[in-house]
């Protein structure tokens, strides 16, 4: 069978020795947001209750591919805000203010919402306001 037919594993994300990194990092950032483990939880994908307090304690083994994509549009996000708002205090309270893009809703809820395309679409909606700027 030729090279190309025969399938691969797909790569890794993020190196497993990284993945407490990650988790550190999306703590510190959903913390400055002001959100709480309830929607801490829904934004990493609603892990078990118990896996999620193991995270959030530093206890990491290896993390699903899904709760990587879901860090890793948190960590977009996160650093959209800080090219569009030049003001920290500003960057860091904007999920939590009403926003009509939204249905009104904060976009921490739409964040928090429980999908991954909810992520998706608050940082597409991020990616458009900073493009004068990227």
């Amino acid at each position: 069978m030729p090279a190309f037919l025969q399938s691969s594993p797909a790569p890794d994300l993020l190196a497993h020795d990284s993945h407490g990194l990650a988790l550190k990092g999306f703590f510190a950032i959903v913390d400055r947001w002001g959100a709480d483990n309830r929607i801490a939880r829904k934004m990493l994908g609603n892990p078990a209750e118990r896996t999620f307090y193991d995270w959030k304690r530093g206890r990491v083994g290896r993390l699903p591919d899904d709760t990587l994509r879901r860090i890793g549009y948190v960590a977009g996000i996160w650093k959209a805000l800080q090219i569009v708002y030049s003001d920290p205090a500003l960057a860091d309270s904007w999920p939590s203010r009403p926003n009509a893009a939204f249905g009104g809703q904060t976009p921490l809820a739409r964040m928090a919402a429980g999908d991954v395309t909810d992520l998706a679409a608050v940082r597409a909606y991020l990616d458009a306001a900073r493009a004068p700027w990227s």
